[in-house]
């Protein structure tokens, strides 16, 4: 009988939600240990900014290998990789504490070595998923991280203010070390060519691939569309807590709450999108609904009472998840092959830039607009965007939407 829950499947599923464990764990930790230690939110700021620069580098020059060469062993090595460095930098924080210079340094390096690790996983998945079931493991994808973070975040807090972060480290490098276990048991057959590669044949790889994107106008214009939605969310972030914080009948607590309904929505649209199939004819009307729609919630969500506000939140979520799963099933699987490890590194990198560009801009501007015009304009700008490109292109982009497989 056909089953999304092959070996592959479930052994890429196992590595993913061990890796997350780990990774929301640690994140969190490192964001409160910087300032505790520094008191400083520049020094704070410095740390997260400085931490991001090899994931705006390295993916688009570890592509053309990871087109070319099997990714599975990029991912079990990588994940090994990391724990060990979990592991040393632990040690090495037990006897010499905290050094701002150190934390950063490693910080940078394992952003570089995630970054290959992205890039590869992205590339590889399509492969472990058993053919006409892409819906439904792109949706147990998207749920693995807002899942985890949920649970974990309250367990590493409470960790991290018992026991501090050396802990934490070695924690992590176990599970890492887990994971690159389980991966290696992944039964797949990987072609890869056998060519040398020069500077010459790296440089004609990387503009075949632009060239692939250039002439593709339906993936021309997602890959211009949704960093704009992208950039809105994490730029809108920052604001919401400011709001929350400053406004006397909200508050943190409240916002946390507001955080869980959102949970809520994307976890029960998630088993919606698990359960449900979505004719390919529907699916770029179904998502084109929803990138309006959710503008229109951020749009109207901080001129409501907070009642409505969590319900707005948990559409959000349902909603989201499903538009998400969708776009991300069918354009992984209409990229070819070999160039998919190039546009996936393309795509990530536009949406750092985009998120960096969104929350200092937004950052900037919010010291002289309010919070709820700055935030209504920028979703109603995101409409615009969605309608002056997405929809205008829509002969073509529904061909990668509305594909079979």
């Amino acid at each position: 009988m056909n089953t999304l829950w092959t070996k592959n499947f479930t052994i890429i599923t196992l590595g993913t939600v061990i890796s997350a464990i780990g990774a929301t764990a640690m994140n969190l930790v490192l964001s409160f240990v910087v300032f505790d230690q520094t008191k400083s939110t520049f020094l704070s700021g410095a740390f997260g900014a400085i931490s991001i620069i090899p994931s705006l580098i390295l993916p688009l020059i570890s592509s053309v290998w990871l087109d070319r060469f099997p990714r599975k062993p990029v991912i079990v090595k990588i994940d090994f990789l990391n724990g060990c460095l979990y592991f040393l930098f632990g040690l090495f924080s037990l006897v010499n504490g905290f050094q701002y210079m150190t934390y950063l340094l490693f910080s940078f390096i394992l952003t570089a070595t995630s970054s290959i690790y992205q890039i590869a996983y992205q590339s590889l998945y399509p492969h472990l998923i058993p053919s006409g079931f892409a819906q439904k493991g792109y949706t147990i994808s998207s749920m693995i991280y807002p899942t985890v973070t949920i649970i974990v975040s309250p367990i590493a807090s409470f960790l991290y203010t018992k026991t501090g972060i050396i802990p934490i480290f070695f924690i992590y490098a176990l599970l890492l070390w887990t994971a690159s276990a389980f991966e290696h048991f992944i039964a797949i057959k990987e072609t890869y060519s056998t060519q040398k590669i020069n500077l010459h044949k790296y440089m004609q790889d990387l503009k075949d691939g632009f060239f692939y994107l250039k002439e593709n106008k339906g993936l021309k214009a997602i890959y211009m569309t949704l960093p704009i939605g992208q950039g809105y969310s994490e730029g809108s972030q920052p604001l919401l807590v400011a709001y929350f914080s400053s406004s006397p009948h909200l508050g943190i607590t409240l916002y946390s709450l507001f955080t869980i309904f959102e949970f809520i929505g994307r976890t029960i649209g998630g088993v919606f999108q698990y359960r449900v199939h979505i004719p390919a004819n529907k699916r770029f009307s179904l998502c084109f609904a929803v990138y309006v729609f959710y503008a229109l919630m951020d749009a109207i969500l901080l001129w409501i009472s907070y009642p409505w506000m969590l319900i707005n939140r948990s559409l959000c979520g349902f909603c989201g998840i499903n538009s998400a799963t969708l776009r991300e099933s069918s354009v992984q699987n209409y990229i070819p092959d070999d160039k998919r490890a190039k546009l996936n590194a393309f795509m990530n990198i536009i949406y750092a830039l985009s998120s960096m560009i969104f929350r200092f801009v937004f950052g900037i501007l919010g010291e002289w607009i309010s919070i709820p015009i700055l935030l209504t304009s920028g979703a109603l700008l995101e409409i615009f965007v969605y309608y002056g490109i997405l929809y205008r292109h829509k002969k073509t982009v529904m061909t990668i939407y509305n594909q079979e497989y």
